[in-house]
């Protein structure tokens, strides 16, 4: 093994962790939960998209100030250790490896539930089981390899998306698929014919919003990026001015066009709203041209989950708030152990195979959601602390600092909290929020106990030695 003093080495380039980001945005969110989202909203989640995108652009900008001013492996946990303290760094950092083990759990499972569509005879949890050990595997190389992997991975899901945007204008500019009837009845008319642009009142556009952040979760990635980036000045800014962009091409334009083409009544009620795009262009296997993203998003969603999780921890034992062996790095500079444990903590998905009844998913994501919102919350609050602690001849000196200071950071932290009262209000999501409030509940139990003791024996060490 290679000595931990060395660190991680910088082998992810502009290109990689431009990927990286656009994978993290592109999954299981927009692909199903986009359906869920209309049925809630109808047309109006198009505001949903467009007010949570802009939310989690301020957190992405605030991020970006913190990770470019000080680029260091575990990034925002690493961050409120140093500007809220040793017990906010740890909260912290355990939702988000928290985060990435929910919302892997189910992306694992659904990736067994794809394969079962070409493999219908083979059981579910050896798909499972193969897709652990595979990515588990890859994680171990060097982060080279990790870094091709996703940026070829979001390089497909990018052609598909693009490919159903162009075919669903294709749609409605030339009718192209379609009968003289079906073509006359698709066209931008079909955002407020059916009930309205807000057929269920403000009380639908709220509700969407459980399901909108979902779909934004672990973007957040690239400021874990920061301690692995070959140019973290130039690259990290970069990455993410362009999720604005992002947001609007591969969410809002999609479900535009998609919401164009049929009624959003529709949306949804016969399988994936990709595949209609598909089958109205006359495509007899769109199923399986679906079923090959859907794959590759789910693969390249469990890949990050597991780079994003392992990277934390990493963090968190260099700080002492994570078992000290988390902190080991192989030779190929890869934290190892932290990869090997979320592994195993993976397979557990095999057995949740069995368990873990369809409906429980709903669960999972709000959970998922409320992690999600808690770290982005605690990264807007970091911030403003760090800002606090800045003379205004560093704060002239940073290279990227967030626009509308402090206006738009102080709106976004606002937001956040909204969020955690739509889950709190709406029955089906209220279960998450215990969860949520549980498990922080036991955060603050577990550093009392362990983590804190053990800092404090630490220090009396350094100051007899000193």
């Amino acid at each position: 093994m290679q000595n931990q003093t060395q660190g991680l080495k910088r082998g992810l380039s502009a290109r990689h962790i431009r990927f990286m980001a656009l994978g993290s945005a592109i999954g299981t969110g927009l692909f199903y939960g986009s359906a869920a989202a209309i049925q809630m909203a109808g047309p109006a989640v198009l505001l949903a998209y467009l007010i949570g995108g802009a939310a989690v652009f301020m957190v992405m900008r605030a991020l970006g100030e913190m990770a470019v001013r000080d680029p260091v492996a575990g990034s925002f946990g690493h961050y409120a250790s140093t500007y809220l303290g040793p017990m906010s760094g740890f909260i912290l950092g355990w939702t988000y490896a928290f985060e990435m083990i929910i919302v892997c759990l189910a992306d694992i499972t659904a990736f067994g539930i794809y394969m079962g569509f070409w493999f219908p005879d083979v059981a579910r949890w050896i798909w499972v089981l193969g897709i652990v050990l595979l990515i588990g595997g890859l994680n171990l190389c060097s982060v080279k390899v990790f870094g091709e992997m996703e940026f070829w991975l979001s390089l497909l899901k990018v052609a598909a998306i693009v490919a159903m945007i162009l075919a669903g204008f294709g749609i409605m500019l030339f009718g192209i698929g379609t009968s003289g009837t079906d073509a006359a009845a698709t066209g931008i008319s079909n955002l407020w014919a059916y009930g309205g642009f807000m057929p269920n009142g403000i009380g639908g556009l709220i509700a969407s919003f459980a399901v909108v952040m979902f779909a934004f979760g672990g973007i957040e990635i690239i400021g874990i990026t920061a301690g692995e980036a070959k140019d973290p000045h130039r690259v990290i800014p970069k990455a993410i001015n362009a999720v604005p962009l992002r947001i609007l091409l591969f969410y809002v334009l999609t479900l535009f066009v998609l919401m164009a083409i049929y009624p959003w009544t529709q949306i949804g009620s016969q399988g994936s709203p990709f595949v209609q795009i598909f089958d109205s262009l006359g495509i007899s296997s769109a199923a399986t041209v679906l079923n090959i993203v859907v794959i590759s998003a789910a693969v390249s969603a469990i890949n990050s989950d597991i780079f994003g999780a392992g990277r934390m921890m990493y963090g968190l034992a260099q700080q002492g708030q994570a078992p000290k062996g988390f902190a080991k790095i192989s030779r190929h500079g890869v934290p190892w152990m932290t990869v090997l444990v979320m592994g195993a903590t993976l397979l557990g998905g095999v057995v949740l195979n069995y368990l873990i009844p369809k409906d429980i998913f709903l669960v999972i994501a709000s959970i998922a959601t409320f992690a999600t919102v808690w770290v982005w919350l605690m990264i807007l609050v970091t911030h403003v602390a760090m800002r606090r602690s800045m003379t205004r001849e560093q704060v002239a000196a940073l290279k990227f600092p967030v626009p509308f200071w402090p206006y738009a950071p102080i709106a976004a932290i606002v937001f956040m909290v909204f969020i955690f009262g739509v889950l709190g209000y709406f029955p089906e999501t209220q279960a998450a929020l215990m969860v949520g409030a549980v498990w922080i509940v036991l955060l603050i139990v577990a550093y009392l106990l362990w983590v804190k003791p053990t800092a404090g024996r630490a220090l009396e060490v350094a100051s007899k030695v000193s």
